[in-house]
C-alpha cells in the first residue's frame, strides 16, 4: 500500500508547462499585429491632415492612432494606399502612423480642426517583463539544479516540512503474524500495543508508557518489519521516516522538519513515529563535527532531544527507532525519559529460522518433500532478510526450470548460490588446476570428518562459484553454538589447513588457492592468543588491539599496541606454534588416510559434487564409517 502522502502520488508538471504563459503571450501579440491596421506613411498622413480628411487622432510617443472621415482617403491618396488601409464604405477608417520628429504637427492638426489628444505611455508591459523573465529563468535554473540533486522542483517551498510517510490506521499491511523468530521482542512490544489500545488500563495505576523504544539489531534481523507490525496491530497512524531525510545542505532545515513531524504526530494522536537508521541523525555530538564551525546534524539532533522532552505521552504518541550501530549514538538519546526501552534483535536460532521460513513460504507452492526444519539447520547465521531471499531464490530457480512446485533441490541450490555465489559454468580450468582444487577440497572434507568437534560435511564441490571460489566444502552445524571451547577451536583450525596440507602431500607444491584459509586460520589463532587467553606462555591477559563493534564491525583507526615489543614477539611465536602444531596434526591425519583422500578427490573429478550420502558411502567403503574415529590432539 502507498503511504497517504507518498511523493510518488503528486503529479509533476511537464517541462513545457513553464513556457506556456510566455508562448501564449507571444501568440496573441502576433495575432493582434496581423489583425491590426497597417501603418500609414507619414507623408500620406500629413496630406490627409491638410486636406481635412482626418477626423481625430491620438498622439503617442512612437505612433499616432486615429480615424479618417468616411470615404475621404480615396480623394487624396493613391489607390494602393487606400487598399492598404482596408477601409469599408460608409465607415470610419482607422489608421496608424509611425511618428517622426515634426515640430509643426500640432499646429497643422489645429489648423485643420482635427480633434487630437496625447496618448499616455504604457509602462505595464516593460515592467511585467522585467519581473517575469528573470523570475522564470531562476525557476528553470532551480528546477534543473534540484533535479540533479535528487530533490523535487517544489522543494524550496516545503523545505521545512517533514518528509515522513504516513500510513493510515491498520493499513501498514503487516501484523505480528508476519513476524517470526523474535518472540521475546514481540512480547516487549505487545505492551506498546496494549497501551495504544487500552491506555486507561495503565493510567489508572499511575503507570507511564515509555516515550521511546529503540530497536537494535544487525542488518536484516527485522527491525523495520517489527515496527510496522506494531502499528498494524495497534491500528493507529504510522509516521515512517529515515534519519537521513532530516538533514539537508541548508541550515535549519533539519530542525524545522523535526518540529513539523512532531506537530503532525500530536495532531493525529494516538500514533507511532518510526525513525529508521537513527544513527544517521543521532550520532554522538563532536564525533564528526567541524571544529569552530556550524554542524547542521548536531542542530537537528538537539531539536529532536527538545521535542522528545516536550511532548506528552499520555496523548498516545510513541517513538520507535531502529539502528544497527548503537555504539555511536549520542548518550543523551539513550537516557531514561527519551528512549527508555532498548530491544535487541539477534540472528534467529534453529526454531526461529524454521518459523521465519514458514512465514515466507506461505505464498510459495512447495513440494511434499520439502523439510523446512532441515533447511533451517543448514542456514546457521542467516538473518530474516537472508531467509526471505533464500525462499525467493528457490522459487525463481524452480520457475526457471519449469517446475510446478519448489523442491529440496531448489533450496539446496539457493543456499549454495547465497553462500558461495552463482555457478560459473563458463569458467574453464585446465586439468592440473581442477586436480588441485579436487584434492584441496577433499583435504578439507576429510579433516572435518576426522575431528570430533568439527561440524559434519554436507556437500563438497569443485564447481566454480562467485568471483574467486573454485570449489567449496559446506559443513552442517549440528546446533547453534554461542560458546566454543579450546578443543573446538583447534579442530576448526585443523579444518582450515586441510586443503593446504593436502596439496603439499599430493603435489609436493602449494597453490594460491589456500589464501583465504590461511587468513581465517591466522585470525583464529591470533584471537586464541590475544583475546581468549588460550596461551600458556601469555596467561590470562587479553592483548586485543581493536575490539569489534557489538553488531556491525567497522574499520577502526590504527592504534598503538597495548603491550611491549617483547610481548609482541611472544604473541607472534605463540600464533606460529598453534599453526605449526595444527599443520603437523593435519599432515598425520591425511597421510594415514591417503587412500580415502584420493578416492574422494577422484569422485569430485568425476562428478564435480559429492553430497552427504555419497560421502558416507566412501567412508564406509574405506572402513572409516560415518562416525568420528580420531579426537583432536592436545596442543
Amino acid at each position: 500500500m502507498r503511504p497517504a502522502n507518498d511523493p510518488a502520488e503528486k503529479p509533476q508538471p511537464p517541462h513545457w508547462y513553464w513556457l506556456l504563459i510566455p508562448g501564449v503571450y507571444l501568440v496573441f501579440s502576433l495575432i493582434a499585429g496581423l489583425r491590426g491596421p497597417q501603418p500609414l506613411a507619414y507623408s500620406d498622413f500629413m496630406r490627409l491632415v491638410h486636406a481635412g480628411k482626418v477626423k481625430e487622432a491620438a498622439i503617442g510617443d512612437t505612433v499616432i492612432h486615429g480615424t479618417l472621415v468616411p470615404g475621404g482617403a480615396g480623394d487624396v491618396l493613391p489607390q494602393a494606399a487606400v487598399d492598404a488601409l482596408k477601409c469599408g464604405a460608409g465607415t470610419d477608417c482607422a489608421f496608424t502612423v509611425v511618428r517622426v520628429d515634426d515640430p509643426g504637427l500640432v499646429a497643422a492638426l489645429a489648423a485643420a480642426q482635427v480633434r487630437f489628444a496625447g496618448e499616455p505611455r504604457s509602462e505595464w508591459l516593460p515592467l511585467l517583463l522585467s519581473w517575469l523573465l528573470p523570475l522564470a529563468m531562476l525557476l528553470l535554473l532551480w528546477r534543473a539544479m534540484a533535479g540533479k540533486a535528487g530533490m523535487s522542483a517544489g522543494w524550496l517551498f516545503d523545505a521545512g516540512k517533514s518528509r515522513a510517510r504516513v500510513y493510515v490506521a491498520s493499513r501498514t499491511g503487516v501484523s505480528f503474524d508476519d513476524v517470526a523468530g523474535v518472540d521475546e521482542a514481540k512480547d516487549e512490544l505487545m505492551e506498546i500495543v496494549a497501551f495504544l489500545k487500552q491506555p486507561e488500563r495503565y493510567r489508572r495505576l499511575g503507570g507511564r508508557i515509555p516515550k521511546g523504544v529503540l530497536i537494535v539489531g544487525a542488518p536484516g534481523t527485522g527491525k523495520t518489519l517489527l515496527a510496522k507490525a506494531v502499528a498494524g496491530e495497534a491500528a493507529v497512524p504510522f509516521f515512517s521516516i529515515s534519519g537521513s531525510e532530516f538533514v539537508e545542505m541548508f541550515v535549519g532545515v533539519g530542525a524545522a522538519r523535526v518540529r513539523d513531524l512532531f506537530a503532525q504526530a500530536q495532531a493525529r494522536a494516538p500514533c507511532i513515529i518510526f525513525i529508521d537508521e537513527l544513527d544517521a541523525l543521532g550520532k554522538a555530538r563532536g564525533v564528526a563535527g567541524v571544529v569552530g564551525g556550524y554542524n547542521e546534524q548536531e542542530q537537528t539532533l538537539n531539536q529532536l532531544l527538545v521535542e522528545m522532552d516536550g511532548f506528552d505521552t499520555t496523548r498516545g504518541v510513541i517513538i520507535l527507532a531502529a539502528t544497527n550501530r548503537p555504539e555511536i549514538l549520542d548518550p543523551a538519546l539513550l537516557r531514561p525519559g527519551r528512549f527508555d526501552r532498548h530491544i535487541a534483535l539477534g540472528h534467529p536460532d534453529l526454531k526461529g529460522r524454521e518459523k521465519i521460513l514458514a512465514v515466507h513460504a506461505r505464498q510459495v507452492r512447495l513440494a511434499g518433500e520439502v523439510d523446512l526444519s532441515a533447511i533451517a539447520a543448514r542456514t546457521v547465521g542467516f538473518a530474516g532478510a537472508d531467509l526471505a531471499n533464500l525462499v525467493n531464490e528457490a522459487a525463481l530457480l524452480a520457475g526457471r526450470a519449469g517446475k510446478d512446485r519448489v523442491d529440496m533441490g531448489d533450496f539446496e541450490e539457493a543456499i549454495d548460490r547465497i553462500v558461495a555465489g552463482l555457478q560459473k559454468k563458463g569458467r574453464v580450468m585446465n586439468r592440473r588446476e581442477k586436480e588441485t582444487v579436487a584434492w584441496h577440497e577433499a583435504g578439507h572434507a576429510l579433516v572435518a570428518e576426522s575431528r570430533r568437534f568439527a561440524d559434519r560435511v554436507g556437500k563438497v564441490s569443485i564447481v566454480p562459484r562467485g568471483i574467486a571460489a573454485l570449489g567449496y566444502t559446506r559443513q552442517l552445524p549440528a546446533e547453534d553454538r554461542y560458546l566454543l571451547t579450546r578443543a573446538e577451536l583447534l579442530d576448526r583450525l585443523d579444518v582450515f589447513l586441510g586443503g593446504r596440507v593436502a596439496e603439499e602431500i599430493v603435489f609436493g607444491d602449494v597453490s594460491t588457492g589456500a589464501q583465504n584459509d590461511l587468513q581465517q586460520a591466522t585470525d583464529m589463532a591470533r584471537s586464541m592468543v590475544t583475546r581468549y587467553g588460550m596461551s600458556d606462555r601469555l596467561g590470562l591477559a587479553s592483548y586485543d588491539r581493536t575490539p569489534a563493534a557489538a553488531l556491525y564491525p567497522t574499520p577502526a583507526p590504527p592504534q598503538p599496541a597495548p603491550y611491549s615489543d617483547a610481548t609482541g614477539q611472544v604473541i607472534d611465536a605463540e600464533i606460529a606454534r598453534l599453526l605449526d602444531d595444527a599443520h603437523a596434526r593435519v599432515k598425520a591425519t591425511l597421510l594415514a588416510r591417503r587412500a580415502l583422500l584420493d578416492a574422494l578427490a577422484h569422485a569430485l573429478l568425476e562428478n564435480e559434487t559429492v553430497d552427504r550420502a555419497a560421502l558416507d558411502s566412501l567412508l564406509a567403503a574405506h572402513g572409516a564409517g560415518a562416525a568420528r574415529r580420531e579426537e583432536t590432539a592436545q596442543a
